[in-house]
């Protein structure tokens, strides 16, 4: 959600900011601001407002070379100017960005009835602590750790002081890394906030302090320096280029290949075509364990409930997908033969953590699977899964959608193998599909033409139904969820059974029906339902195998064969639909309004 970055060296600290900030207006935001210490000796100066990182006012020319910005995502207060980041005290002598949630601000702000307060936020708390902290202490980081004994909730914290010549900064329930370069130091929500500048990363643990300064960098953990490993990006800065794409999304539907042949490179042997997930999860406990729980929000639940069918029929062991935020580990279940999976694209995802660490609390085990090297839920689960898709820059999930769901395909076939579940011919037949499947995504992204005058056909339509069964199901929500998000349409995904009770009332000539009839999707019972929509005028777009729907579909979309796999190849077809309307429409593709491409608030 909101961004951070930093920088303090020997160079213009102001420009690098700014492009940080600009590298993170991805995750979502309405407001955006910079701190910087200019000047000999050194003054603190404050440039922030509402609106866009290009509606900054900063100075053409700077000679600071400290310095730290913010773009905020609004939770408490308005998106104003004054509600903006950073934050400063009364005698504006800190400055502060915050990423997170501080719950007990009311409380604290009670404390600090002699401060003057000039904003709706949780945030300001925190300068206003400061001050009366190092009025006692005169040591910035001493002050901060003070400041941070009293916070509940989450929060990353980066704070300047004057007559300081360092960053200092602090965790917890919200990501903070740290950035090494040549030429000074960074810290940032995301390394995709400096990835230009260097590649070299430590990432904070919950309750870290780090003292950042232009050649040297000191982490404390309870007060004692500790070591925090340098870790090498693998991706580089070109990865999150646009690279001569109008939007990251349309370039992120595009990588979905490569992605995909990036899981299968990391995670099966291509000598034996066995699966090798490179985890500990031990044997005897995967053939015990009486139920698997993936916990997951968005596009990561639409994707685990894909997965959550291959597990209950090919691994025979009882799945279940929840809503991370809805999340309770309830009586009955055995915790030591209970496998609990959150599923998040970033690693951060608040519900997703929550839910994880409750489980783990019962005695569960956890399992994490995400995109995110380094992040959160690889410090708080058991064990790891990395999809490896690369980075995601766009708020509408895309290729993390078919990675994840590979992924877990092959989770399900090593708890499968593992449990003597899993029957050669079918083993064998869903892995070479998974291997077929980055081919068959292309053949979808080939036809990329077809789609766009799909999509220039209904552009006057304002609302969509997606209807499927089984792995349809999910496809159709995702389908539905990707429109919504880019186009502001309404779009609603249903298991296709389910219109007659309900939701048929609101079909009308002028409710396009997008129907998911392959292969996984039970389509000869789909059909009946494609024409009891047809019977009230709607027209229908079917995306189907071979052979199938011919004669009775407004719009045929043929999707390539891949068995069980081929409402994920269906699925390339809806984002393409989603992204080309959106398109015509002159929406803001990458930044939809009100959304954040990491969720890290509750």
């Amino acid at each position: 959600m909101c961004g951070i970055t930093g920088f303090i060296g020997d160079t213009d600290a102001l420009s690098k900011i700014v492009r940080g900030l600009y590298r993170l207006e991805y995750r979502g935001y309405d407001s955006a601001g910079v701190a910087l210490l200019e000047g000999d000796p050194a003054d603190l100066a404050v440039y922030k407002s509402a609106g866009r990182v290009g509606d900054l006012e900063v100075p053409t020319v700077s000679d600071a070379t400290c310095g730290i910005g913010h773009t905020r995502w609004s939770t408490h207060g308005k998106p104003t100017d004054e509600n903006a980041h950073p934050h400063t005290d009364c005698t504006e002598h800190f400055a502060v960005v915050h990423n997170g949630v501080i719950a007990n601000y009311d409380e604290l702000r009670g404390d600090l009835e002699t401060h003057e307060f000039t904003s709706q936020t949780d945030t300001e708390v925190v300068p206003h602590l400061l001050e009366e902290e190092y009025s006692e202490t005169s040591d910035l980081r001493a002050a901060v750790e003070s400041v941070t004994d009293r916070l509940e909730g989450s929060y990353a914290l980066g704070v300047i002081a004057e007559e300081s010549d360092r960053i200092v900064c602090a965790r917890h329930n919200s990501p903070l890394v740290v950035g090494h370069g040549e030429d000074g130091n960074y810290i940032a929500s995301d390394v995709t906030a400096f990835l230009d500048q260097t590649r070299d990363a430590s990432y904070l643990l919950d309750g870290d302090v780090a003292v950042v300064s232009d050649d040297d960098v000191t982490v404390y953990a309870d007060g004692e320096p500790v070591d925090r490993p340098i870790q090498h990006i693998e991706w580089d800065a070109q990865a999150a280029e646009k690279d001569g794409y109008q939007h990251f999304m349309r370039k992120e539907i595009h990588e979905q290949p490569w992605a995909l042949r990036q899981v299968l490179a990391s995670h099966v042997d291509t000598v034996d075509r066995t699966v090798d997930l490179d985890i500990d999860l031990d044997d005897d406990y995967l053939r015990n364990v009486d139920e698997i729980q993936l916990v997951a929000c968005g596009t990561s639940y639409h994707a685990s409930l894909y997965a959550k069918y291959l597990f209950q029929t090919l691994a025979n062991v009882r799945t279940s997908v929840e809503v991370a935020s809805e999340y309770e580990f309830e009586g009955g279940r055995d915790p030591t033969r209970t496998l609990v999976a959150g599923v998040t694209q970033s690693g951060e995802t608040a519900d997703t953590l929550d839910a994880v660490r409750r489980s783990a609390a019962n005695g569960a085990t956890t399992l994490g699977v995400t995109n995110s090297l380094g992040s959160t839920i690889t410090r708080v689960v058991d064990d790891s899964i990395f999809i490896r898709a690369g980075p995601e820059i766009g708020v509408a999930a895309t290729k993390t959608f078919s990675s994840q769901i590979a992924t877990l395909v092959l989770l399900c076939l090593h708890v499968a193998d593992v449990r003597g579940e899993l029957d050669s011919a079918d083993g064998r037949r869903l892995l070479e599909n998974l291997r077929n499947l980055p081919s068959a995504i292309q053949q979808a992204l080939d036809n990329e033409s077809r789609i766009q005058a799909v999509a220039d056909r209904y552009l006057d339509e304002d609302a969509f139904f997606y209807i499927g069964r089984r792995m349809g199901n999910p496809v159709s929500l995702e389908g539905a969820l990707k429109l919504k998000e880019i186009s502001y349409d309404h779009a609603e995904g249903f298991p296709a059974g389910e219109l007659k009770h309900g939701p048929l009332a609101l079909i009308t000539e002028e409710t396009p029906v997008i129907a998911l009839l392959t292969d996984g999707s039970r389509p000869d019972d789909t059909i009946t339902n494609v024409k009891e929509v047809q019977a009230r005028g709607a027209p229908v777009i079917g995306l189907a195998s071979e052979g199938t729907g011919n004669g009775t579909l407004e719009e045929r979309i043929e999707v390539p064969s891949l068995g069980r796999l081929e409402p994920l190849v269906a699925n390339v077809y809806l984002q393409l639909f989603a992204y080309h309307l959106a398109d015509q429409k002159g929406r803001p593709i990458d930044k939809p309004r009100n959304l954040a491409k990491s969720v890290t608030v509750r």
